[in-house]
């Protein structure tokens, strides 16, 4: 696999995880088409950034994590989601086999209203990575 896809699949599988998975916190990728409905959910986005690495299998990125929850309630459900993924990705490592991904400090921003459904508040929770592959 490409570091790309590598990436990806190792941010996935955080998701996929059965511990994710009991938070029953619908999760979808970026490039979702539809809407979920009125349900509260994530739709995650990986960017690798150009690295500034002077190892060429190594790179930097940043996941940022729409967070989708009903519109009108104030920013606790935003927040109380925010501090499960900190629990999954603040400060955490993924590991597979001579590859691993680092994750930074969190940060979270209420973005206001979901321009395509206007019942869902949408926030923006975004986690800088690091990504240390072997040559």
């Amino acid at each position: 696999m490409g570091q790309y896809t590598t990436i990806r699949s190792q941010v996935f599988s955080v998701f996929g995880s059965d511990t994710w998975k009991a938070e029953n916190i619908k999760t979808v990728p970026n490039n979702f088409i539809g809407l979920v409905g009125q349900e509260d959910y994530i739709r995650v986005t990986v960017i690798v950034s150009k690295s500034r690495f002077l190892n060429t299998k190594s790179n930097s990125g940043i996941l940022n994590i729409d967070i989708f929850t009903a519109a009108g309630m104030g920013p606790n459900a935003s927040d109380v989601i925010a501090d499960k993924l900190d629990k999954y990705l603040q400060y955490k490592t993924l590991q597979l086999s001579n590859e691993n991904i680092q994750f930074k400090k969190s940060s979270l921003a209420h973005m206001g209203l979901c321009s395509d459904n206007k019942s869902l508040h949408r926030s923006l929770y975004s986690i800088p990575f690091n990504y240390f592959g072997v040559l």
